[in-house]
């Protein structure tokens, strides 16, 4: 039995991962799915946590990777879009990847933290911490049913 409380982890890994890549789906149900399977809070909260945050830092990557050019051209958004964009994210900075955890817009805000370039160590910090947070309340809250 415990090789199906492994393979159950490793699902959870590969779809926390790929929820938090711009797939349009949430890990939630899933983390709960596993948990509920598994009884293994402790695992689960490691295991989402990582494969949601290594998705997320992907994301941030591929933004971090993407150029005005390439945006303005494929997508059409117009130079003063991008700018007005860019002072939003200033505004808030590193910060804003605490809400990384959000379904689907956390993902735009990944990819917009990359490509606006905030710095790298402190974005990717706060997303484990919000992403973290999220599962940790998950746990917290299944535990109460």
């Amino acid at each position: 039995m415990e090789w199906l409380q492994s393979l159950g982890l490793l699902g959870l890994f590969i779809g926390a991962f790929l929820a938090a890549t711009v797939l349009p789906f949430s890990s939630d149900a899933l983390y709960l799915g596993i948990l509920a399977a598994t009884g293994n809070p402790l695992g689960c909260l490691i295991v989402g946590t990582l494969g949601n945050w290594l998705g997320s830092v992907f994301t941030f990557w591929i933004g971090w990777i993407g150029k005005w050019e390439w945006i303005e051209k494929w997508f059409k958004v117009k130079p003063e879009t991008l700018q007005k964009q860019k002072v939003k994210i200033d505004k808030y900075g590193v910060w804003l990847a605490l809400t990384c955890w959000v379904p689907v817009i956390g993902d735009v805000i990944a990819i917009a933290l990359g490509f606006y370039k905030t710095r790298p160590f402190w974005t990717i910090v706060l997303m484990l911490i919000g992403k973290l947070a999220r599962f940790f309340v998950w746990n917290l809250l299944y535990g109460l049913i």
